[in-house]
């Protein structure tokens, strides 16, 4: 316990990173205690750990780096720290005062010019800051300037206070030799340095001034959206934009390309190209309002919002188009009848109960503006008559997160999730554990059991039989340099480009279909590596996005989940899963109130009835609520046939029609009262 708060306050994961972050404490606390005895060899292994040591953080814990800099303590101050005590270290060794005022001098002068380099850096970034970012649009007649060299624009900061290196281990060297012309040469090569790199980017700057100005860069994306004429979008926006909520554009991705019309995805958070994921379909982010309402789009004819934001509303403005909220998943929770969606014109569900439940709610939603259109993402879910079991069970447990207040809070993981997951290593299975993306974003007693559950599952891997446990690991082992590899690779077929967001406007292509194959077939033999080294019986914990969602159901006997939409694409595959019912309902209670639980095992807040639930598949003849899950996904997702990428399109199309025949409509009434006015 003692190790995991202690993990939790450094905001570190594992021995390792705990083992780095005191060495770092270790290393910065020896040098004012080297310097006054003084002592030049601690002294300069103290510094070496701290160079060294800092610069792994950066890498493997920035979640403790970004902790220190909270508390005043970032990165210069740092380097500052380290040069003080290396003075303090001469002036206590005898160094000379002529060698004390240089040091003191260079190391002024250094820092002066950190100063102004920052200043010149980010002089250059505002004025490469372009109103759009854009992805598959061919840009290059906006006339934008290449980026400065990665060498002086990216990380500079940190390169540039090493520059301090030659005078530390000038100075050092001379107080170990007792010759002073070691410090002189590490002194010039600090100062020459530092006033090079200065130099270099001043130049930089004389180019970044013919940058493009906004208003060309916009027209000259409406050139290429003219030649494109978007029919649909996709339109998104978060307040706090990252990978845990771009899961809700990246599902729709696949649908938008298999459209018969012509689709466009628009962003308004930069941030949201860093998690794209990859797509042929041209992407354009607009972070500000005026800009969005300069587009030009005289063929948009219906706009899909997957989340109610406010900014929704500088997209709601456009009257040509049809407005429809698609969501990003199926649920019981408030968002999937929320009264905002009232704004729309149409409302896009799943199945029958996406209909009944706004019809419950009674926000005067007409029954007309809602359309059943499935699911498009669950195609591939392999269904529980073609799925083949392993040795053990394997659970999928993946809770919700807590919501944005406690009464919105649905999740497991505060009153249950550790109870839960130890009941579960009793049973003899082996357990996914797939936390939702925000889980403990919120709430510090959600995270603190979040931790508890990974910490519970690792344990349990370390007690299984040692020759079976090394193996998995040298598997693992043998397994991960190809993992990487093939990650690497699909980096490079995502689309995302390098550098800012000028660069990345500037490198903007037409879309290339060329690497598609490629790309689906590295996925799924990264999928198929992954899980064959990670072999059948290990608990697994699930955090990055990959493996998927919908890959970890197809490795599952059963899910055990909260009030979610996840809950509601597992019924597609027909295979048993549980809710759990923390505050103990009577189950006819808890079924009325929440539609997904109609064809779900139960499990009471102390998991009493855990091992009966774990007969439905232990023993496939005994499972009761089979019938129940077959009737529940048609009334949650609709019929198999038409798909529902079939019934998607289909209504895309018959809205865009509609939406059209509008147009048109008032463009026929508009010409009638000029001809009136004008006779």
């Amino acid at each position: 316990m003692t190790f995991r708060w202690l993990c939790g306050v450094l905001r570190v994961r594992g021995k390792t990173d705990l083992l780095l972050v005191l060495l770092f404490a270790a290393g910065f606390a020896a040098l004012p205690v080297f310097a006054l005895l003084p002592s030049l060899w601690g002294f300069a292994a103290a510094s070496a750990v701290t160079y060294a040591v800092d610069e792994v953080l950066h890498t493997r814990a920035p979640a403790f780096v970004r902790r220190l800099a909270a508390l005043q303590l970032t990165r210069t101050m740092r380097f500052a720290v380290r040069t003080v005590m290396l003075l303090a270290l001469a002036d206590r060794m005898g160094a000379p005062d002529a060698v004390l005022v240089a040091a003191l001098a260079v190391f002024s002068v250094h820092f002066g010019l950190v100063i102004m380099y920052t200043a010149v850096h980010h002089a250059i970034r505002r004025r490469r800051t372009l109103p759009v970012v854009v992805r598959n649009l061919d840009m290059s007649g906006a006339g934008i300037p290449q980026s400065p060299p990665a060498l002086l624009y990216r990380r500079f900061l940190r390169k540039l206070l090493h520059l301090d290196l030659p005078a530390h281990a000038g100075l050092l060297a001379a107080l170990a030799a007792g010759a002073w012309q070691p410090s002189g040469i590490g002194f010039a090569l600090t100062a020459g340095l530092t006033v090079a790199a200065v130099a270099a980017l001043l130049g930089q700057l004389r180019r970044a001034r013919r940058m493009p100005p906004d208003a060309e860069v916009i027209a000259e994306l409406n050139r290429q959206l003219a030649g494109y004429r978007p029919e649909v979008a996709l339109y998104f926006s978060f307040a706090s934009v990252s990978r845990d909520f771009m899961y809700q554009v990246n599902m729709w991705i696949e649908t938008l390309e298999q459209l018969d019309r012509r689709p466009l995805i628009i962003l308004r958070e930069r941030a949201s190209f860093r998690y794209l994921g990859r797509t042929s379909i041209p992407v354009v982010c607009l972070p500000k309002a005026d800009d969005v309402a300069q587009l030009e789009l005289p063929e948009l004819r219906v706009v899909l919002y997957p989340g109610n934001a406010g900014k929704n509303v500088h997209m709601l403005r456009v009257a040509e188009a049809k407005h429809v909220f698609i969501g990003h998943g199926d649920s019981d929770k408030l968002a999937s009848s929320n009264r905002v969606s009232k704004v729309y014109d149409e409302i896009w569900v799943a199945g029958r109960a996406g209909r009944d439940r706004y019809q419950r709610v009674r926000h005067a939603i007409s029954d007309s503006a809602i359309v059943e259109v499935g699911r498009p993402q669950l195609s591939s879910i392999r269904l529980h008559a073609d799925h083949v079991p392993g040795p053990v069970p394997t659970v999928l447990y993946a809770p919700t997160w807590e919501g944005w207040s406690d009464d919105d809070c649905h999740t497991s993981l505060i009153p249950m999730g550790v109870a839960l997951v130890e009941k579960l290593l009793t049973e003899n299975v082996r357990v996914l554990y797939k936390p939702h993306p925000l889980t403990g974003k919120r709430s510090r007693v959600a995270a603190e059991a979040d931790r508890a559950v990974r910490e519970l599952l690792r344990a349990d891997n370390e007690r299984r039989d040692a020759r079976d446990a090394q193996e998995a690991e040298a598997a693992t082992a043998a397994a991960r340099p190809r993992l990487a590899e093939i990650e690497t690779r699909l980096g490079e077929l995502s689309g995302r480009l390098a550098g800012d967001d000028a660069q990345q406007l500037r490198d903007a292509r037409l879309p290339v279909r060329d690497g598609e194959t490629e790309w689906h077939e590295l996925r799924t033999e990264w999928h198929r590596l992954f899980w064959e080294s990670r072999g059948p019986v290990r608990h697994q914990v699930i955090l990055k996005q990959l493996p998927t969602l919908y890959e970890c159901f197809d490795q599952a006997d059963m899910l055990v989940s909260d009030v979610s939409s996840v809950v509601a694409d597992f019924v597609g595959s027909l295979k048993p899963y549980v809710l759990t019912n923390a505050n103990d309902l009577p189950d006819e209670d808890f079924r009325a109130a929440y539609t997904t639980a109609g064809g779900a095992y139960l499990l009471d807040r102390d998991c009493t009835r855990l091992p009966e639930i774990l007969r439905s598949v232990r023993e496939p003849a005994h499972d009761p609520m089979a019938p129940e899950r077959r009737i529940l996904k048609e009334y949650l997702l609709g019929p198999d046939r038409p798909t529902s990428r079939e019934r998607f399109n289909t209504a895309v199309n018959a809205l865009a029609e509609k939406a059209a025949a509008e147009q048109a409509e008032r463009l026929g009434e508009g010409e009638q009262q000029r001809v009136v006015v004008g006779a």
